[in-house]
């Protein structure tokens, strides 16, 4: 029977569990700043074997589970989910399972223009591109890779050619890298039809070396783009909602800003996260996750894999970003490329 029949799947402080992130690898080509530093992701890293991975068949598996407790969109993330061979083919499982409403995937874009069309003829409905500056220099000095911005772009162009709507680029802004190139980046989304999120820079797992000072406030993102494009606040869309929205004013779309960090939104947060061995987290910022894979690989029928979800959440009483202190960054906390951002 599904949730919405029983009433919605709450945690402790009345969050329904509505959104889950799915992690289907814990490897990337990139080596962002903010995310997998080189030296702590150097050659030597120990990524993980290829059969300690969820099966895709168990991913749809879980997933179906969790729509039948009120779970309406799924995200495809990484590290790199790109890299993951034959990812059209967990899309087309995805896609089938009744109550997912929303099939969409976060990528930093490199491989995105050999892929889109598959993805799409399979069943994906959105895509999101991490694209940090349209600066050449700086995109290379944030992603730490010698490949080109132009291949990022080109992908982004290859998603809106095969028909992908809403197409999304997500820029983490950390002052004095990036923050120079704020109004660059929403004219390109303006002059496009493309929806640029900013993203203050966080304190995700503990090898980004995060300082408050490096954070640019989404107050401030928001004044600097207005003083070129004029902005006007949006309502949000529905209860959960990570992203302020604003419309540019000539009627070219639109943009946002996620504030976790000045504006935390902990108090609505509706996202369950599932990392590519199959463990669940319930927050961005947690220490460890509830395993499945042992459930789902020792014979566990679906009832029993409902049970492990619904109890995890409902005993989620996370709030990290409203709890943040000096003396939170560093702690112990599963890396993002761990468990998708």
């Amino acid at each position: 029977m599904r949730a919405s029949l029983l009433g919605a799947l709450e945690d402790r402080s009345g969050r329904a569990l509505r959104d889950l992130r799915v992690s289907v690898t814990d490897r990337c080509n990139f080596r962002c700043r903010y995310c997998m530093p080189r030296e702590v992701f150097g050659p030597d890293f120990a990524f993980l074997p290829r059969d300690q991975l969820l099966t895709f068949e168990e991913i749809a598996r879980v997933v179906r589970v969790a729509a039948g407790l009120g779970v309406r969109k799924v995200r495809l993330t990484g590290g790199e989910p790109l890299l993951r061979r034959d990812l059209r083919d967990l899309v087309a499982l995805l896609a089938g399972i009744e109550g997912i409403d929303d099939l969409a995937m976060t990528t930093n874009g490199s491989l995105l223009a050999t892929h889109a069309v598959s993805l799409r003829a399979g069943g994906l409905r959105r895509v999101t591109v991490s694209l940090d500056s349209l600066d050449d220099a700086t995109f290379r000095a944030v992603s730490d890779v010698k490949l080109p911005l132009a291949q990022v772009l080109e992908g982004i162009a290859a998603a809106d050619a095969a028909g992908f709507t809403g197409i999304k680029l997500n820029a983490v802004v950390k002052r004095g890298v990036n923050d120079d190139g704020i109004v660059d980046l929403a004219r390109f989304g303006h002059d496009h039809g493309y929806t640029v999120r900013f993203i203050e820079y966080m304190d995700v797992g503990a090898s980004n070396g995060w300082r408050l000072d490096d954070v640019v406030p989404a107050d401030e993102i928001v004044a600097r783009i207005a003083a070129e494009l004029p902005l006007e606040p949006l309502e949000p869309q529905y209860s959960g909602e990570v992203a302020r929205r604003f419309r540019f004013r000539d009627g070219a779309g639109e943009l946002g800003v996620i504030p976790s960090v000045t504006q935390p939104f902990c108090g609505t947060c509706t996202r369950a996260r599932l990392s590519a061995v199959g463990e669940v987290y319930t927050c961005l910022f947690a220490t460890r996750g509830r395993d499945l894979r042992g459930a789902l690989r020792g014979g566990a029928d679906d009832a029993e894999i409902a049970a492990l979800l619904s109890g995890t959440w409902r005993a989620r009483d996370d709030r990290y970003s409203q709890l943040r202190t000096s003396a939170t960054p560093g702690a112990p906390r599963v890396e993002m490329s761990y468990i998708g951002g």
